[in-house]
């Protein structure tokens, strides 16, 4: 078996596919929820907290040197303000996600916990029984 058969039994899989699904829509929930979050969320709670825009809060370790033009030395800098960002997105998607998760687990066990029709062989033969019974 070729080299290019194997991957491409590999690749065809059911397993493979199914993931590659998940990470292309999981990447675009990722986009919604940031977006969702940038201009959404952070703008009120920029408002609240006085006009703070957490994504321009840095520390500044070394300032930007551009004294020399054929010299020109960047700024060094913690941005401690695009974290918070960050770890603001990863809560909304982490609890989006379990939200999701939940709903299904719910619509799941209402599934399992409706009761099964009884296959029609089995009422077929519960109603002859009865015929049967009142028979003289």
């Amino acid at each position: 078996m070729s080299m290019l058969q194997e991957f491409k039994a590999f690749a065809m899989r059911g397993n493979v596919m199914d993931m590659a699904v998940g990470i292309v829509i999981g990447g675009a929930f990722g986009k919604i929820v940031s977006s969702l979050v940038s201009d959404v969320i952070m703008p009120p709670i920029g408002l609240i907290t006085g006009g703070i825009d957490f994504s321009a809060l840095k520390w500044v370790i070394k300032p930007a040197d551009a004294s020399n033009p054929a010299h020109k030395i960047a700024e060094v800098s913690i941005n401690y303000g695009s974290f918070i960002n960050t770890i603001i997105t990863f809560v909304i998607i982490a609890f989006a996600i379990f939200m999701l998760i939940k709903a299904m687990n719910r619509m799941q066990k209402k599934q399992e916990e409706a009761p099964a029709a009884p296959p029609a062989d089995v009422a077929l033969l519960a109603e002859i029984r009865d015929l049967l019974k009142n028979k003289p």
